[in-house]
């Protein structure tokens, strides 16, 4: 019914009523003006008072009864009546306004109206934590917004100004990898390798920290700066030098050591300090000896002499003089020298004309001369007769020295030479050698002359004529061998030799001559020694010899390779004909370290041999390597004390490394070395922060400590969509990506420790690739949970833990419960442990770590 039917039957109404009570005639009645208003309008006062008016209400235009009729206020522009960066809606009756993309509302509403002063602004996106990712710096601009890195980190697929939302580019934190070694320092510890890490060094042992800084930082270029360290040895060292001084040092640079300096020969002490002390700081306190050098200046001249000088007039500096030519060094020094006291000794060399006098006669020679002794002349020489020449040159002559030179000549007389001398025979000669002399032999004492001709002749050709003899030795041959008795015998059996005999061992000598001599007529003299049994035979000892022993005692010791353990090392024979065996027990010799093993990865077990309970000082040296991290080095020292036969000790060794450990008996001497990799043990879990969310992009979060795999290990984030009882097996290998139908979970994300931080916020389903994995988008509508698996592999090795780090809901159904609750819900997951790898669930907002 419209509004004009509905106002005649109000007016039929109303007349019936009237005539039923008794109202005033029709005329009479007043109209109700409020009632005839249209919808759309308000009923209000009339300004002068006379009444009420209906007026369309605010968005309507009309008269206000019978229409009212809607008004478009968009049609003036969106910028003129909702703002700028605005978008006008009409509605029947009014209108509104929202804000363009990158825009929002003034007053946070979707929707306004900008009658209160509402309007557009620009959405400030670097307020959204994580927009950029870790080590991103964002940049609001109108509208949008850019992404930089920070400092310590470099983008990644891309270059600066990014924006995540239209590419691959992301910040990768720097990591300047293992700190490099320096010279005389150990590294004692590091924060990790990534920006803004330290690591801090010492001094090594026996040396002390001299200058610089002992801390390294990870800086922005990948480097490492520092450290500055410097570390000495804490000694003085070498002395400092003075210059024209020596010193006195026993080469001993410890604290409190002292050095003497003094003058070198040709320099004199012009003063100071020449006492030098090594102090506490390892310095050498100054010594401020002055030393200057000695000068002689000029040499004297000399007249008729020339100088051999080489410019030098320091002390013990030489001038030599010479005369001139035609003249010649008749007497005095020619050498002059420069003494301590500044000044050239004096010399006193006379030069005279040259005159070289009568020829030196030649003994057994005659000359053939002039009587000329002026330089040039020349006299011969000829050897008289019975004489012969030896030398090459006959001839001298006078040379401007003075003196006569040339001649080589020797007259010698035709003598024999040495006579021949024949084996174990004497000579009887007077000690001439001419022509005609003659020498006798005869054999020496004990020999006996065989030949023909026992003399020989000096002949005229200077030669001695041959002899026919030679002497045999007179030999008494082997001695007589007697019962019971032994000989001591050098061999010889020439007349003189001696032999002794003596009774054999457990025997004595009761009576008789123990000596024999050799005779001249080649017959031992006779031996009545007669030998009685006493101890009978020297007693055996297992794996011993006899050292020494007489007739009553005998001392023993071990033989090579076996050692004295216990018991007395004499046996003795007493006075019943016994012998008291010695009690000497010799064991074998065996290494002082045994059976050296290695047990649970990184504790050593080995056997201690020791002859005596005496306690044994070890010292254990390791060293260790790796192959997939060259610039790691593990180097330590271990040392115990103990008196017992089976050792054990542990070292913590750090894992996958290549280790070589050397154990040393210390008061034995003695090493043994042993090698073994350390096993891959199950990787460290980061610390998680377990949350539930209601967004399809939610950001995960985690904070880790660097550790030494960090190189071998890597993060992966798996997805597992509700679906009633869910089995997950921490070890087992899962789907490469999102649209596989095989298995229900998969891995969205892949992530190598050693390029992220010690803190990581990561967003899943943002579309980009982490490690060759898509991390795609999650399904509106479904539950998942998210599980952090940490993985370790070196070589054919692989170690695993995991970690549930959030829960998402669906759209489609919110799912709210108290932490209690939530806890029994998350229980309800079954994750299945295999092979020592387990996975341990807490509840919502709490943090988990492994």
């Amino acid at each position: 019914m419209d509004e004009r039917h509905r106002a005649v039957v109000v007016v039929i109404l109303f007349l019936a009523l009237v005539v039923l009570l008794g109202l005033p005639a029709y005329g009479q009645i007043l109209l109700d003006v409020c009632a005839s208003c249209h919808a759309n309008a308000t009923c209000e006062d009339k300004l002068d008072g006379s009444g009420k008016v209906c007026n369309c209400k605010y968005g309507f235009v009309g008269n206000g009864r019978t229409f009212c009729q809607d008004k478009d206020e968009c049609q003036i522009g969106a910028s003129k009546i909702c703002g700028q960066h605005t978008t006008c809606h009409n509605t029947f009756g009014s209108y509104f306004c929202t804000c363009l993309a990158g825009y929002s509302p003034s007053n946070n509403m979707n929707i306004f109206i900008p009658n209160d002063g509402t309007h557009c602004q620009d959405i400030d996106e670097c307020r959204i934590t994580g927009i950029c990712r870790e080590g991103g710096q964002c940049r609001n601009l109108e509208g949008s917004f850019d992404c930089s890195c920070q400092k310590g980190y470099r983008v990644r697929n891309g270059h600066e100004p990014f924006n995540p939302q239209r590419g691959n580019a992301s910040c990768q934190v720097v990591d300047c990898g293992w700190p490099s070694a320096v010279e005389d320092t150990v590294l004692v510890s590091t924060t990790g390798t990534t920006y803004d890490s330290m690591a801090t060094f010492a001094c090594d042992e026996g040396y002390v920290w001299k200058s610089g800084g002992n801390k390294s930082v990870c800086a922005a270029d990948g480097l490492w700066k520092g450290p500055s360290l410097v570390c000495e040895e804490i000694m003085c060292g070498n002395p400092p030098l003075i210059e024209s001084a020596d010193r006195v040092w026993n080469n001993n640079s410890a604290p409190g050591s002292t050095v003497l300096y003094y003058c070198k020969e040709g320099f004199y002490n012009m003063g100071g300090m020449n006492l030098s002390v090594c102090n506490e700081n390892g310095f050498w306190t100054p010594a401020t000896l002055s030393c200057r050098e000695v000068l002689c200046g000029e040499p004297p001249f000399l007249p008729h002499t020339g100088l051999l000088w080489n410019g030098s007039s320091t002390l013990g500096s030489t001038v030599t003089y010479i005369c001139h030519v035609g003249f010649y060094h008749s007497e005095g020094v020619s050498v002059s020298v420069c003494t301590d006291n500044g000044y050239w000794t004096k010399p006193d060399i006379l030069c005279k004309e040259v005159d070289c006098g009568e020829p030196p006669p030649i003994p057994h020679s005659v000359m053939l001369w002039d009587k000329s002794s002026s330089v040039g002349s020349r006299v011969s020489y000829k050897c008289d007769q019975g004489y012969v020449s030896i030398g090459d040159r006959n001839e001298s002559v006078c040379t401007v020295s003075g003196d006569w030179r040339g001649a080589s000549l020797t007259c010698q007389e035709i003598r024999c030479q040495k006579p021949v001398s024949k084996v174990h025979s004497k000579m009887l000669w007077d000690g001439k050698s001419h022509a005609g002399s003659v020498i006798y032999y005869s054999c020496e004492d004990g020999f006996y002359t065989r030949g023909l001709r026992n003399y020989s002749v000096c002949g005229e050709n200077g030669q001695w004529e041959d002899v026919d003899l030679w002497c045999e030795e007179i030999s008494c041959g082997p001695p007589l061998i007697l019962s019971n008795t032994k000989l001591l015998w050098d061999g010889r059996s020439s007349p003189g030799s001696v032999v002794l005999y003596e009774c054999v061992d457990g025997f004595y000598q009761e009576s008789g001559n123990h000596i024999s001599t050799c005779s001249v007529t080649g017959e031992w003299g006779e031996v009545t020694i007669k030998c009685k049994a006493l101890c009978g035979p020297v007693p055996f000892l297992n794996n011993s010899e006899v050292v020494w022993h007489n007739r009553s005692v005998v001392i023993h010791r071990c033989t090579a390779g076996f050692h004295s353990w216990r018991g007395s090392n004499m046996s003795v024979c007493d006075s019943s004909g016994v012998w008291q065996r010695a009690t000497l027990k010799c064991i074998e010799i065996k290494p002082p370290i045994n059976d050296l093993l290695i047990y649970n990865g990184d504790c050593l077990q080995w056997k201690a041999e020791k002859y005596e309970k005496d306690s044994e000082l070890y010292k254990v040296i390791y060293t260790g390597s790796r192959d997939y991290q060259r610039s790691f080095h593990d180097r330590g020292k271990r040392y115990i004390n103990s008196k017992a036969d089976q050792l054990e000790l542990c070292l913590n060794l750090y894992p996958v490394t290549n280790y070589s450990i050397s154990v040393t008996a210390m008061l034995a001497k003695f090493t043994a070395t042993i090698t073994t990799n350390t096993s891959l043990p199950v990787p460290p879990a980061p610390i998680v922060y377990y949350e539930e969310f209601e967004t399809r992009v939610p950001i995960l979060r985690l904070q880790r400590w660097p550790n030494s795999l960090d190189l071998i290990s890597l993060y992966q984030v798996f997805v597992l969509p509700v679906e009633g009882i869910m089995m997950f097996d921490c070890s087992a290998p899962a789907s490469l990506n999102s649209s596989s139908t095989s298995l229900s979970e998969y891995i969205t994300a892949q992530l190598d420790i050693q390029n992220v931080g010690t803190r990581i916020n990561f967003t899943l389903g943002d579309g980009f690739f982490y490690g060759g994995f898509y991390n795609s988008p999650l399904e509106s509508g479904r539950d998942y949970y998210i599980i952090l698996r940490v993985v370790s592999q070196w070589k054919t090795a692989s170690k695993s833990c995991c970690a549930l780090w959030a829960k998402v809901t669906g759209a489609s159904h919110v799912l709210r419960v108290s932490s209690l609750s939530a806890a029994a819900f998350v229980g309800g997951i079954t994750l299945v442990i295999v092979g020592g790898y387990s996975v341990t669930w807490f509840i919502r907002r709490y943090k988990f770590s492994i």
